[in-house]
């Protein structure tokens, strides 16, 4: 019961079946998944790899392996990589509102800002000559995702003709892959790389357009309270 309950709640397993990953991740890898924090409201941010079912006609040339009853079982606990499931791992490059790009030869850019992935791109690949794309603005409340090989992963580029044009809905995420777990000789944490903290990297005006609110909303507070004081300690005094 507690394996199933941190199955359905916390974290799982999930077994990485290709190579579209590398070299963050290499086939056969056991990743553990955060389930819990998508619980609480939170999103898909970019930089992170998730966990995400098939939208609909990403693995339908894909053979699953049919598991037998002790597999079937482990997994229904948590204990192995879900076994029935077709699903999918790839990282977040842009989310919902965020304008995203990549020409032959150039960098993938959101919103506007050139991205630097030598840190997680396979060595060797491009980040789209194989298929360029956009620019394109991602739907509210989706994602748009491409693996770190980026000439060997039918990612979001490779979906465009599909409903949702490539891009993914948060409603698919399964969670955050947050650790290699297995083999023991390859664990390690899963980070967002640092050119997705860069400056200016949200969607024009978000930013500024929210700052105005919440500065106004913590002076507003105050002044509220106050004026509530004195007129309180004035109808006490008469």
């Amino acid at each position: 019961m507690l394996a199933l309950l941190i199955k359905t709640f916390l974290v799982q397993a999930f077994s990485i079946p290709s190579d579209s990953m590398q070299n963050t991740l290499q086939r056969g890898d056991r990743v553990l998944v955060d389930k819990l924090t998508p619980w609480f409201g939170s999103e898909p941010e970019r930089g992170e790899v998730v966990v995400f079912h098939d939208p609909g006609g990403w693995l339908e040339n894909t053979a699953a392996p049919e598991p037998n009853v002790v597999q079937k079982f482990l997994s229904f606990i948590g204990l192995m990589p879900s076994a029935e499931e077709k699903d999918l791992i790839k990282r977040v490059i842009a989310v919902g509102g965020d304008s995203v790009e990549c020409k032959k030869n150039g960098p993938v850019k959101v919103n506007g800002k050139s991205l630097d992935e030598k840190s997680y791109i396979f060595p060797g690949d491009t980040p789209c000559n194989d298929e360029p794309f956009g620019p394109l603005k991602v739907p509210e409340g989706r994602i748009w995702v491409m693996g770190d090989h980026r000439q060997n992963s039918l990612d979001s580029r490779y979906h465009q003709e599909l409903p949702g044009n490539g891009t993914v809905a948060n409603d698919e995420v399964v969670g955050r892959a947050i650790v290699v777990a297995w083999p023991v000789n390859r664990w390690s944490m899963l980070s967002v790389p640092g050119t997705f903290d860069q400056q200016g990297l949200s969607a024009a005006g978000v930013a500024m357009s929210a700052a105005p609110g919440a500065l106004g909303l913590a002076g507003a507070v105050p002044l509220v309270l106050w004026r509530r004081r004195r007129l309180t300690g004035g109808r006490t005094a008469g």
